[in-house]
């Protein structure tokens, strides 16, 4: 199975959109010749992508995942950035820097779903450790729903001394945590800002709440002690976005 695979209407429809250049050959299901599908042939022959249409099966054996009957061929994973790529962006970016930190995320689903969250909201970048964290497998790229195409994945050696680099450079560094006592709607979230997520049932590690400025929690009503950490993050993103707009 190649690992150079974007699949399902949602992904494909964003790299047709914002990259249709990445695209060697589009694989569709025979037989499927609803608006949707047909809106991403008409789309992929103005752009001359090369367009085969193949059986359920051969479409399955393609990749593990629900390709919903589109599966797009491309010339490259999904870049991952590393730590000069974001020195130089955040040195030149005009404006207040909004990065999303994930400090040990594993589950590709959820990494999917962060950047989607992410993109939404307007972040510039998404940072993450090389060790113990999800890449951008075909199923995170899927779940991203086209925001792993455009919003830059930055993976750094040393989590701890990246936060520390950007608090030299002005950027607040507000970490999510069950215990803080200040919610994440009293806190403010306007500035130069990293907003850092813990990993999936086990928070932030020590270093990383270490390096926060602040610590914020959400308010819980109901007897679950924690929400899933890409629903924790659309949380905080969108608060932080409501506080920017």
């Amino acid at each position: 199975m190649s690992d150079h695979l974007v699949y399902g209407l949602h992904a494909v429809q964003a790299l047709l959109k914002s990259a249709p250049q990445r695209i060697e050959q589009l694989l569709l299901l025979k037989g499927r010749n609803d608006q949707r599908l047909q809106k991403l042939r008409l789309s992929a022959e103005k752009n001359n992508i090369a367009i085969s249409v193949l059986s359920r099966a051969d479409l399955d054996r393609q990749v593990e995942g629900n390709h919903q009957g589109v599966i797009a061929k491309t010339q490259a994973n999904t870049a991952v950035y590393d730590e000069a790529f974001l020195r130089d962006a955040v040195t030149n970016l005009s404006g207040n820097p909004f990065i999303l930190v994930l400090d040990g995320v594993t589950d590709p689903h959820n990494l999917g779903a962060c950047l989607r969250s992410a993109e939404a909201a307007g972040v510039h970048w998404v940072i993450v450790p090389k060790d113990n964290s999800a890449g951008l497998s075909p199923t995170a790229v899927k779940v991203a729903c086209g925001a792993a195409e455009v919003l830059p994945l930055v993976s750094v050696t040393n989590l701890s001394r990246t936060l520390k680099w950007l608090q030299e450079q002005g950027v607040w560094v507000i970490g999510a945590a069950g215990e803080a006592q200040q919610h994440h709607t009293e806190a403010d979230l306007k500035g130069p800002l990293a907003l850092v997520m813990g990993a999936e049932g086990k928070g932030m590690r020590r270093l990383t709440r270490e390096c926060c400025d602040s610590l914020i929690r959400i308010p819980m009503a109901g007897e679950v002690s924690s929400l899933n950490v890409s629903v924790a993050t659309g949380v905080c993103l969108f608060e932080a976005l409501r506080q920017r707009s």
